[in-house]
């Protein structure tokens, strides 16, 4: 099995994600691919725009510069089975670094197309772990913006396998939550 591993967390050290998603990838074993989000991924311009919508065949050398990076995170998808992602919620919602990597990989005609019925994921047979941690958010509350996004993007590109190991409230019941999201992580399987 092969794992590609996020993190997301703009701490390296103390954070819980990063501790969490760690423990996820130990469980499950495999060889491991590794994506750290630290160093902050590029915006999404209007040449990236334009060289993304450019035929691949058509596109010229500083189109296809443009999308290498994009193109290699997406090669990193494709070739795991199994993709694990450390995401903290930030003022609700998933930090912006995390929100690159998809603005990245959710690409038309590469990761998604779209039919007569609406998009397409085009990752069929991937299993997604996400290890959520929030300061006060209750995750899966309608005030939490981070979890559900994920799992929506996930499916988006085709990964409906999605379990959410959360540790929530981490500043109210520290812990208590991450006590009970490693115990969810020792539950997992490979």
């Amino acid at each position: 099995m092969t794992i590609l591993h996020i993190d997301s967390s703009a701490r390296t050290e103390g954070s819980v994600t990063r501790d969490l998603s760690a423990q996820i990838v130990a469980q499950l074993g495999g060889d491991v691919i590794r994506r750290d989000l630290t160093d902050a991924l590029p915006q999404i311009t209007e040449n990236w725009v334009n060289a993304n919508f450019t035929p691949a065949d058509q596109r010229d050398a500083v189109q296809r510069d443009t999308l290498a990076l994009s193109d290699t995170l997406i090669e990193e998808l494709k070739a795991a089975d199994t993709i694990v992602i450390g995401a903290p919620v930030y003022n609700f919602g998933v930090p912006a670094a995390l929100k690159a990597w998809v603005d990245l990989v959710a690409r038309a005609g590469v990761t998604f197309k779209y039919s007569e019925t609406g998009p397409v994921g085009l990752l069929e047979g991937k299993r997604a772990i996400i290890a959520v941690a929030t300061g006060g958010t209750p995750v899966g509350s309608e005030i939490d913006f981070a979890s559900g996004y994920l799992r929506h993007i996930m499916g988006f590109v085709g990964i409906h396998d999605v379990e959410v190991i959360a540790a929530d409230r981490v500043m109210a019941n520290g812990p208590e939550a991450i006590a009970d999201a490693k115990a969810e992580i020792e539950k997992l399987a490979a």
